[in-house]
């Protein structure tokens, strides 16, 4: 009767913190402790065998029913542990494939997000070029960052944003700080 507390409470982990796309690292290596814990964490690094022979040893067969067994429990808590968005893209897959998809999601995600920091961390207005368009693509960016779960408080993109400012601003960033100005982003245009 212990395990079986032991079991409800660390899927209640999981329970707590339902996969939502941005928080992908956190949930799997909470899936990998509830895993490890019910003995089935090899489901979700090995695809499932070929279905044994009607001749095979019923050794054979009892070990492949229960890795199907283990893989229909898996699936089933992996995708209740999901919102509802990411259960309608991954009910019909077992759980090795979700896991695997949900792998190649997260390196794009990354990639994404490495995509667009390099490039808004890059922006430099050139000297005599127009300020509105410049600070319209970094909101751009800095709004991009943010639907990836990887938001920018105020004041940092505001400080990102006036240092991508060329020097002849300066008598600007003066004026800005002396007198403690909070202004949003597209207030600054």
């Amino acid at each position: 009767m212990a395990a079986n507390t032991n079991t409800l409470s660390l899927r209640s982990v999981l329970e707590k913190d339902k996969l939502n796309g941005l928080n992908f690292l956190d949930w799997f290596r909470n899936l990998r402790i509830v895993l490890k814990q019910e003995r089935k964490l090899y489901v979700i690094e090995q695809p499932v065998p070929n279905e044994p022979s009607t001749n095979a040893s019923r050794a054979d067969r009892d070990a492949y029913r229960k890795h199907f067994d283990d893989m229909v429990d898996v699936g089933c808590l992996m995708l209740a542990t999901m919102n509802p968005e990411l259960q309608k893209q991954h009910e019909d897959m077992v759980a090795y494939e979700m896991i695997e998809h949900l792998k190649e999601h997260q390196g794009q995600a990354r990639q994404e997000r490495f995509d667009i920091s390099k490039a808004l961390f890059q922006c430099k207005l050139a000297e005599g070029s127009p300020v509105g368009p410049h600070v319209l693509k970094m909101i751009g960016y800095i709004e991009s960052l943010s639907k990836l779960g990887f938001p920018l408080s105020q004041e940092l993109a505001t400080d990102v944003v006036l240092q991508s400012l060329p020097d002849s601003y300066s008598q600007f960033f003066l004026n800005f700080n002396m007198n403690e100005i909070d202004k949003t982003l597209p207030q600054l245009l």
